[in-house]
């Protein structure tokens, strides 16, 4: 059995629900109350794949820009990252390379996928996945995925593809 230590980073624009997926992934519940990210928050969550003991050390990046220069110090030794934007608000994604400007000037080379929230608002959805997924292939996004924190559909999902590709790239 080998042990993995992987440092992730969750960015995107303010209101997405970045926080709320990780308290999500982690504890299981959702927070209708999320209050606003300050800065960066940093949580850990221990898995096993297989024959591998991983711990996540996940970073979870604050979306206004106001806090956008702290994240290259911050992503810094990251092995991963989520790119996360709103279903229901196309604006969510205006600032797209922007950000992967900004995670990608510390490591051209860093794994990462492309997550939209808020699927359990279908009625509001504003970003077809189809359009979606083309832009996760244009943007070099080794994956792509969509989540209701609020009901945790996929999730778990989220993360087992990020940890997945995270671990191949590693080994």
């Amino acid at each position: 059995m080998e042990d993995f230590i992987f440092k992730v980073c969750i960015f995107g624009d303010g209101g997405v629900g970045k926080s709320t997926l990780i308290k999500r992934y982690l504890s299981g519940t959702f927070d209708e109350a999320m209050k606003i990210t300050i800065g960066v928050d940093f949580h850990i969550k221990k898995l096993e794949i297989e024959n591998d003991r991983i711990t996540l050390q996940i970073w979870d990046f604050a979306g206004e820009d106001r806090f956008r220069m702290l994240l290259p110090s911050y992503m810094r030794g990251a092995r991963g990252g989520i790119f996360m934007y709103d279903v229901t608000r196309y604006t969510s994604l205006k600032n797209l390379e922007k950000w992967l400007k900004v995670v990608r000037s510390i490591d051209k080379n860093i794994p990462l996928i492309m997550v939209g929230s808020k699927i359990d608002l279908q009625e509001f959805r504003s970003v077809e996945s189809t359009f979606a997924m083309e832009l996760a292939e244009q943007f070099e996004f080794l994956g792509y995925a969509e989540c209701s924190s609020k009901t945790g559909q996929y999730v778990d999902g989220v993360f087992d593809l990020l940890t997945q590709i995270v671990l191949e790239n590693q080994k």
